[in-house]
């Protein structure tokens, strides 16, 4: 699934794309695209329209878009999920449409459509009511999520702390996205990577000083994957102009195995870790005991 840098690319595009513009019509083209819109088709398409699409915003891996117009509330936001495949495209009207279009919206002014794109149908577009935790305004579903170490409120030390309070393996609480959020595994492994640490060393036994230290590498990874516009391994995750980031080319750790290690020469290894794979360095980050 797409992690902070590939969210915030996104995010990024449909602000510079989307913002201040008006709706004129949704057109929903699969049903499974708006199944957490629980009211339905009909509803989402026309509650939508008439609305004003502001700020796009992100926390973690989470990305929506303010609404502004008749038929709010007290504040209203479009939450997409992108899941494994979806894509937020904007294409010039008339553009042939896409193998898996989902949902088409266009606008007033007659410009590009935003276009909801998704081969395997697990993300999907939604209408949320805004509330407001701790002095910012998010969207209900997106309310229980912490801060990730790109939001200018977001306090390290407390992340810290959070982390090693926490009795479970490292790389599990590096993915609780209640801790930190934003990281998933392919900049977990990373980072695990750049600080020497297995993913499965506990999150409690972790000095503060070595936490920071995973911290500020999980910052710094994601911070220059988001400079060459995420991680891309196939045609699924691209920006709001179909573009491929190319962040694969500097991964150390995440799907290198059999590839050897660019800081001691051993081999990189996969191993099983929670229905998914880590990838790690088995002299640079020796299991614990």
């Amino acid at each position: 699934m797409p992690e902070l840098p590939e969210v915030e690319v996104v995010r990024r595009g449909l602000d510079a794309h989307v913002s201040g513009r008006v709706i004129s019509a949704v057109e929903v083209l699969h049903p499974r695209a708006i199944r957490r819109h629980l009211p339905g088709a009909a509803d989402f398409s026309a509650r939508l329209s008439g609305q004003t699409m502001l700020a796009a915003r992100r926390r973690g891996k989470y990305l929506w878009v303010d609404l502004d117009g008749p038929g709010t509330t007290d504040g209203e936001a479009m939450l997409a999920h992108l899941g494994m495949s979806g894509q937020m495209l904007v294409q010039p009207s008339g553009t042939p449409d896409e193998k898996h279009l989902r949902v088409r919206i266009t606008f007033a002014d007659q410009g590009p459509e935003l276009r909801f794109v998704d081969q395997r149908t697990f993300g999907g577009l939604a209408l949320s009511d805004i509330v407001e935790v701790d002095g910012t305004r998010l969207p209900g579903p997106v309310a229980h999520i912490a801060r990730d170490p790109m939001d200018p409120r977001f306090d390290p030390v407390a992340a810290v702390k959070a982390l090693r309070s926490k009795r479970t393996e490292i790389k599990r609480a590096l993915l609780d996205q209640t801790l930190v959020s934003g990281v998933g595994n392919i900049y977990a492994d990373e980072s695990l990577w750049r600080a020497k640490l297995h993913g499965l060393r506990r999150a409690d036994k972790l000095t503060a000083a070595k936490a920071t230290e995973l911290l500020g590498h999980a910052t710094d990874v994601m911070n220059e994957a988001l400079g060459q516009g995420g991680t891309s391994f196939d045609a699924l995750y691209v920006n709001v102009n179909g573009q491929s980031g190319y962040f694969d080319r500097s991964l150390a750790a995440y799907g290198q195995e059999h590839e050897p290690c660019t800081r001691c020469g051993a081999i990189i290894v996969r191993e099983p870790f929670m229905n998914r794979s880590s990838f790690s360095c088995p002299v640079c980050q020796p299991k614990p005991r």
